[in-house]
């Protein structure tokens, strides 16, 4: 069984455990403590509000521990707000959150609340046909580093990006009954772990 965290301090928490709770042999925990963060293999960071989201990555000391892990490899994504707290670069602001993913982010890009959208998308490179796509105040990705993957664009804006062991989207998988991207996540994070278990018996 595969332990993935669930950043549990604001967001749609709640979502995303049940939607990795529809995979087989992966157990989804609330990850709010140092503790928590040291039993998962991967960790999502929800959509919800990046402001409050990273004053909580603070103020539960968790932004520099999930830093570090990410560092030594372990996949991380975020979706909308999370999206926002990786990127290392948010465009008119002096200020990043984990700043450890090779974007640059529009906060609430899409406009408000009211303006949200749902729309579906062929994502060739994973071999996805018709994938919902649900836009709340959206970011959107305005530039990216040299070894990021654009993975989705809507209307030649960046929506979805990989960069090793990490992954952002704009939308909200986890507010859709499809669970290709949380597979995608967890196939990233096997991938890893296979990789760790082969260093250790070399």
């Amino acid at each position: 069984m595969i332990n993935i965290g669930v950043l549990g301090l604001q967001g749609s928490v709640d979502e995303h455990i049940k939607s990795l709770g529809l995979i087989d042999n992966v157990q989804p925990l609330r990850v709010k403590t140092i503790h928590d963060l040291e039993l998962v293999a991967g960790l999502i960071i929800p959509g919800g509000e990046s402001t409050t989201i990273g004053k909580l990555l603070r103020d539960f000391k968790l932004a520099d521990p999930i830093i570090k892990r990410v560092k030594e490899g372990m996949p991380l994504w975020g979706t909308c707000a999370g999206m926002v707290l990786m990127a290392k670069t948010i465009i008119n602001e002096d200020y990043v959150h984990l700043g450890i993913m090779d974007i640059s982010v529009r906060r609430n890009a899409y406009g408000s609340q009211l303006e949200s959208f749902t729309c579906s998308l062929d994502i060739p490179q994973l071999s996805i046909k018709d994938f919902p796509l649900v836009f709340i105040r959206a970011p959107w990705i305005e530039k990216v580093g040299k070894d990021v993957e654009v993975l989705a664009t809507i209307n030649n804006r960046i929506v979805a990006v990989k960069q090793r062991n990490l992954l952002a989207t704009s939308f909200h998988p986890e507010l859709t009954t499809n669970i290709a991207f949380h597979k995608l996540f967890i196939k990233l994070v096997e991938n890893h772990i296979r990789s760790t278990t082969n260093l250790s018996l070399a």
